[in-house]
């Protein structure tokens, strides 16, 4: 019985769900840091990795996968805080919290093995990772079992450190030198923070503290280098900026690889307790600059002042003091006692491509591609322009701009004679044969894939001829769209286009089935309709979303179409009020007139029932009345009408 109770304690203990606490699980990196940890399996750092497993980790995707608030069998169970309200509660987090006070705050924290505080992109938090480290050390006598504390801090608070020699500049600083470091002076918080929680941590076995200082943060959807990728992928600026001569070193790692150090100092508890996690490059702002703008932007860069710098609206003075900082540094511990499985050890240059692919995978940048076919006249050009403004997609207009890309390139891997000069662009950079040869086979490669939007656009020859016979001569004057020209490309585009040899053939071939539309059938010579039904075909542009100047134009027009909307209903109330009011108007009039001619009817139907009465008085009444009156004024009686009325009575006709 004991021997049982022994095993399974033993398997407990084997498949225990280490509890980890990360603030900010919203925010860059620390919601990497924690999806990184809900899929690592409690302890499997301290194996060592094998050439297999190294291979298969660059085999596969640097992404790591989407993981369920469900608890994986020996994973660490990831809890944590929100930095916003409206955030959506990742998927990877078992329990998050928003709004909540600094005692329940502790009474979550005190649930928990590990607490990280990552304070690199929040100063803020620096306050809280202190308040944290400090109440859990009072707390400390009642712990069941020791906890370990990371704070996830900033190269920036060596940034102002002296060169250990200053003959040679270029000798990195390790973790050995921390006590000689010197923090930026927008950093201060960040130093303080470090070295409350190394106090914290001293002769205390049951809180153990760890300070992690982290390189310049990049990967997956990018942190401080996300400005430099949008910007490139807009395609909207003829050169990256550069800012300063670009020579200064900064420090660098993959927040993919920050939450493997992290994975690290929580499975092997180390002794040392100040670590540097940087990659082994010494990349330059320029070199990390000009690496984007070959590959996602176009190809140049631009140096600017640094004063300039502060005035890009999209980077914080804290972005800005990481991009200008010059500083050498070293993870000798990490690289000589941790087992990390690597993204991009070697560092951002020598990674570009995984990292661009993850970018735009987590980024959800996925353009698309469309190619428009059709007889001239159709409408080709003038539809390919509107959707590439909508999808915000390159325009290309001819043919022969690949054909000379292609040719560029094979001239390059293609070897030159030996007295063959070599010519220098001013201020390029030199080809190189393995880049293009590498992109030329990129090229060739993605031509055999299924990734094109087919749209076939046709009409009938009497439709495009009379099209082209309403153009304005100022149109048709130097182009393809003269009479003869036309009509000759349009017999030669029939001719190779027939129904069993087209284009459209090697599609169908390949798996894309092409949007077909009939533009003859719209009835719409703007091709309005047309362009309105291939964007319903094509779906939601997969791009980034609305500049800022793009949002205030969208809500300006907005305003302007509500006002003039608005401006609108209130004249149709008013014209429909107004109608009312006139109809009620002609109403009353006729209600009047037909009021008159009731009363005058009345009246002469009064006037016509009175005539015998009137006989009658005329007749009998009237005389003895006058009588009466006669009488009454000799007499003059005390009561003139009771006289009047006696008088009556007695001389009343009929009673005679």
């Amino acid at each position: 019985m004991a021997e049982e109770e022994e095993v399974t304690a033993a398997t407990e203990k084997v498949i225990r769900v280490q509890r980890v606490f990360v603030n900010h699980l919203d925010s860059y990196s620390s919601g990497n840091i924690g999806k990184f940890l809900s899929n690592c399996v409690v302890g499997a750092s301290l194996e060592e990795i094998t050439e297999e497993e190294e291979e298969e980790d660059e085999n596969k995707s640097t992404m790591p996968e989407a993981s369920s608030a469900k608890l994986k069998e020996g994973t660490f169970q990831v809890v944590g805080t929100l930095s916003k309200l409206e955030s959506v509660r990742p998927d990877f987090a078992v329990e998050t919290y928003d709004i909540i006070s600094r005692e329940d705050l502790l009474m979550r924290l005190l649930e928990c093995d590990v607490i990280v505080y990552n304070i690199t992109e929040n100063p803020q938090q620096a306050e809280e990772a202190i308040w944290a480290v400090s109440a859990l050390k009072e707390e400390v006598n009642h712990f069941e079992k020791r906890k370990v504390f990371i704070l996830v801090s900033t190269v920036m608070t060596w940034a102002r450190s002296k060169p250990l020699d200053p003959d040679d500049s270029e000798i990195p600083f390790t973790e050995e030198d921390y006590r000689r470091r010197k923090h930026h002076p927008n950093f201060l918080d960040h130093i303080n923070a470090e070295k409350m929680v190394l106090k914290f941590g001293k002769n205390a076995k049951k809180l153990t503290t760890y300070v992690v200082a982290a390189g310049l943060q990049y990967g997956v959807e990018e942190g401080i280098l996300h400005y430099f990728f949008k910007i490139a992928w807009l395609g909207e600026v003829p050169a990256l900026p550069v800012f300063g001569d670009g020579t200064n070193v900064i420090p660098a790692i993959h927040v993919l690889d920050l939450a493997g150090v992290i994975q690290n100092i929580i499975d092997h508890v180390p002794k040392l307790h100040y670590l540097v996690a940087v990659d082994e490059s010494v990349h330059t702002l320029e070199d990390l600059v000009k690496c984007i703008s070959k590959n996602t932007g176009p190809g140049k860069i631009q140096k600017i002042p640094k004063e300039n710098a502060f005035l890009t609206k999209d980077l914080t003075q804290e972005c800005l003091d990481h991009l200008l900082v010059n500083l050498r540094m070293e993870a000798l511990f990490v690289k000589e006692n941790f087992n990390i499985r690597w993204v991009a050890q070697t560092g951002f240059v020598e990674n570009i491509n995984n990292i661009l692919k993850e970018y735009k995978q987590s980024r959800r940048l996925l353009p698309i591609k469309i190619c428009i076919l059709g007889p001239p006249a159709v409408g080709k050009s003038s539809i390919a322009e509107a959707l590439s403004k909508h999808y915000k997609l390159h325009h290309i207009k001819l043919k022969d701009v690949i054909s000379e890309a292609i040719a560029k390139l094979e001239a390059i891997v293609t070897p030159k004679d030996e007295g063959e000069e070599e010519e220098e662009g001013e201020e390029e950079e030199e080809e190189n044969v393995e880049d293009a040869q590498e992109l030329l086979d990129g090229i060739h490669e993605n031509m055999e894939q299924n990734a094109e939007f087919v749209c076939v656009l046709d009409a009938s020859d009497e439709f495009l001829k009379e099209r082209v016979m309403n153009l304005p001569e100022s149109i048709v004057a130097g182009t393809h769209y003269s009479q003869d020209r036309f009509l000759r490309a349009l017999s030669n585009y029939r001719d190779l286009n027939t129904e069993d040899e087209t284009v459209l053939n090697y599609f169908d071939e390949i798996e894309i089935h092409p949007i077909h539309i009939d533009v003859g059938k719209l009835e719409d010579s703007q091709n309005r309709l047309a362009i309105k039904q291939l964007i319903k075909e094509i779906g939601e542009p997969r791009n980034y979303g609305l500049t800022d100047e793009e949002k205030a134009e969208e809500e300006r027009r907005a305003a302007e179409e509500r006002l003039a909307r608005e401006m609108m209903e209130e004249a149709e109330r008013e014209h429909k009020e107004a109608m009312e009011m006139a109809e009620k108007m002609a109403r009353w009039e006729e209600w009047n007139k037909r009021l008159e001619e009731v009363k005058r009817e009345e009246r002469e139907l009064l006037e016509a029932q009175s005539i015998p009465l009137r006989n009658y008085l005329m007749t009998h009444v009237m005389p003895t009345l006058m009588q009466g009156l006669n009488e009454c004024c000799k007499v003059r009686p005390d009561d003139p009408v009771d006289f009047l009325a006696e008088y009556l009575f007695k001389n009343n006709p009929e009673m005679q």
